[in-house]
Protein backbone atom coordinates (compact mmCIF):
# COMPACT_ATOMS: atom_id res chain seq x y z
CA UNK A 1 0.00 0.00 0.00
CA UNK A 2 0.88 3.60 -0.69
CA UNK A 3 1.70 5.94 2.40
CA UNK A 4 -1.61 8.33 2.58
CA UNK A 5 0.51 11.68 1.65
CA UNK A 6 1.15 9.97 -1.78
CA UNK A 7 -2.49 8.75 -2.67
CA UNK A 8 -5.45 10.46 -4.90
CA UNK A 9 -8.44 9.88 -2.84
CA UNK A 10 -10.91 12.28 -3.83
CA UNK A 11 -13.21 12.79 -6.85
CA UNK A 12 -12.46 16.36 -7.30
CA UNK A 13 -8.51 15.33 -7.22
CA UNK A 14 -8.90 13.02 -10.31
CA UNK A 15 -11.35 15.01 -12.32
CA UNK A 16 -8.79 17.94 -11.98
CA UNK A 17 -5.94 15.35 -13.38
CA UNK A 18 -8.61 14.61 -16.10
CA UNK A 19 -9.64 18.20 -16.94
CA UNK A 20 -6.19 20.29 -16.68
CA UNK A 21 -3.46 17.45 -17.13
CA UNK A 22 -1.40 16.34 -19.36
CA UNK A 23 -1.54 13.02 -21.07
CA UNK A 24 0.88 10.29 -22.19
CA UNK A 25 -0.04 7.11 -23.51
CA UNK A 26 1.88 3.67 -23.74
CA UNK A 27 0.41 0.25 -24.77
CA UNK A 28 -0.62 -1.01 -21.62
CA UNK A 29 -1.64 2.51 -19.91
CA UNK A 30 -2.46 6.18 -20.04
CA UNK A 31 -1.01 8.25 -17.84
CA UNK A 32 -2.52 11.93 -16.67
CA UNK A 33 -0.08 14.16 -15.17
CA UNK A 34 -1.08 17.48 -13.48
CA UNK A 35 1.90 20.18 -11.62
CA UNK A 36 -0.03 21.73 -8.29
CA UNK A 37 0.71 25.18 -8.37
CA UNK A 38 3.65 26.26 -6.27
CA UNK A 39 2.71 27.85 -2.91
CA UNK A 40 4.31 31.26 -2.28
CA UNK A 41 6.13 30.07 0.76
CA UNK A 42 7.56 26.88 -1.74
CA UNK A 43 8.86 29.50 -4.40
CA UNK A 44 11.75 30.42 -1.87
CA UNK A 45 15.06 28.32 -2.91
CA UNK A 46 15.11 25.90 0.15
CA UNK A 47 14.96 22.36 0.33
CA UNK A 48 12.01 20.62 -1.90
CA UNK A 49 11.00 18.63 0.64
CA UNK A 50 8.40 21.88 1.37
CA UNK A 51 6.42 21.10 -1.46
CA UNK A 52 3.80 18.68 -1.24
CA UNK A 53 4.81 15.00 -2.27
CA UNK A 54 3.69 13.27 -4.95
CA UNK A 55 -0.03 12.06 -5.28
CA UNK A 56 -0.83 9.03 -7.95
CA UNK A 57 -4.34 7.26 -8.50
CA UNK A 58 -5.12 4.43 -10.54
CA UNK A 59 -8.51 4.00 -13.13
CA UNK A 60 -9.41 1.03 -14.03
CA UNK A 61 -12.79 -0.11 -15.26
CA UNK A 62 -14.89 -2.83 -15.99
CA UNK A 63 -13.90 -3.45 -19.53
CA UNK A 64 -10.29 -4.36 -18.30
CA UNK A 65 -11.95 -7.86 -16.48
CA UNK A 66 -15.23 -8.11 -15.43
CA UNK A 67 -13.78 -10.13 -12.41
CA UNK A 68 -12.87 -8.27 -9.21
CA UNK A 69 -10.11 -10.31 -8.95
CA UNK A 70 -8.55 -9.74 -12.00
CA UNK A 71 -8.84 -6.26 -11.30
CA UNK A 72 -7.32 -5.68 -8.24
CA UNK A 73 -4.20 -7.73 -9.28
CA UNK A 74 -3.28 -5.06 -11.49
CA UNK A 75 -3.93 -2.71 -9.03
CA UNK A 76 -2.17 -4.44 -6.59
CA UNK A 77 1.17 -4.73 -9.04
CA UNK A 78 1.23 -1.00 -10.23
CA UNK A 79 1.27 -0.01 -6.49
CA UNK A 80 3.66 -2.27 -5.98
CA UNK A 81 5.90 -0.60 -8.91
CA UNK A 82 5.23 2.96 -7.91
CA UNK A 83 6.49 2.40 -4.35
CA UNK A 84 9.53 1.11 -6.18
CA UNK A 85 9.53 4.33 -8.28
CA UNK A 86 8.61 6.25 -5.09
CA UNK A 87 11.61 8.06 -4.16
CA UNK A 88 12.67 8.63 -8.23
CA UNK A 89 9.31 10.78 -8.01
CA UNK A 90 9.35 14.25 -8.22
CA UNK A 91 7.31 16.84 -5.74
CA UNK A 92 4.43 18.75 -6.17
CA UNK A 93 2.22 15.96 -9.19
CA UNK A 94 -1.00 14.60 -8.92
CA UNK A 95 -0.86 11.26 -11.36
CA UNK A 96 -3.66 8.85 -12.73
CA UNK A 97 -2.51 5.74 -13.78
CA UNK A 98 -5.40 4.75 -16.55
CA UNK A 99 -5.60 0.74 -17.57
CA UNK A 100 -6.16 -0.42 -20.48
CA UNK A 101 -7.52 -3.85 -21.21
CA UNK A 102 -4.99 -5.41 -22.72
CA UNK A 103 -3.06 -4.57 -19.59
CA UNK A 104 -4.27 -8.24 -18.44
CA UNK A 105 -1.66 -9.79 -20.31
CA UNK A 106 1.06 -7.70 -18.72
CA UNK A 107 3.62 -9.73 -15.71
CA UNK A 108 5.38 -7.46 -13.19
CA UNK A 109 8.09 -6.71 -15.33
CA UNK A 110 6.27 -5.19 -18.14
CA UNK A 111 4.22 -3.36 -15.65
CA UNK A 112 7.56 -1.49 -13.96
CA UNK A 113 9.13 -0.80 -17.21
CA UNK A 114 6.06 0.61 -18.75
CA UNK A 115 4.87 2.67 -15.83
CA UNK A 116 8.94 3.90 -15.87
CA UNK A 117 8.87 4.85 -18.99
CA UNK A 118 5.43 7.00 -18.79
CA UNK A 119 7.27 8.73 -16.18
CA UNK A 120 10.04 10.02 -17.98
CA UNK A 121 7.83 10.96 -20.66
CA UNK A 122 6.14 13.31 -18.00
CA UNK A 123 9.04 14.52 -16.82
CA UNK A 124 8.01 13.46 -13.42
CA UNK A 125 11.29 10.94 -12.28
CA UNK A 126 13.61 13.07 -10.44
CA UNK A 127 17.00 12.63 -13.04
CA UNK A 128 15.81 11.77 -15.69
CA UNK A 129 14.75 14.39 -19.12
CA UNK A 130 13.35 13.53 -22.03
CA UNK A 131 14.85 10.95 -24.35
CA UNK A 132 17.17 9.14 -21.63
CA UNK A 133 15.29 5.94 -21.71
CA UNK A 134 17.26 2.91 -21.08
Amino acid sequence: MLPDANRLKHRKDFSAVYRKGMRRNSAHFSLRALRKPKSIESRKPTAEKSLQPTRTGISISLKVSKRAVVRNRIKRQIRAALRQLLPRLKFGWDLVIVVRPIAQECNYAEILQELEQLLVEAEVLNGNSRGSIL
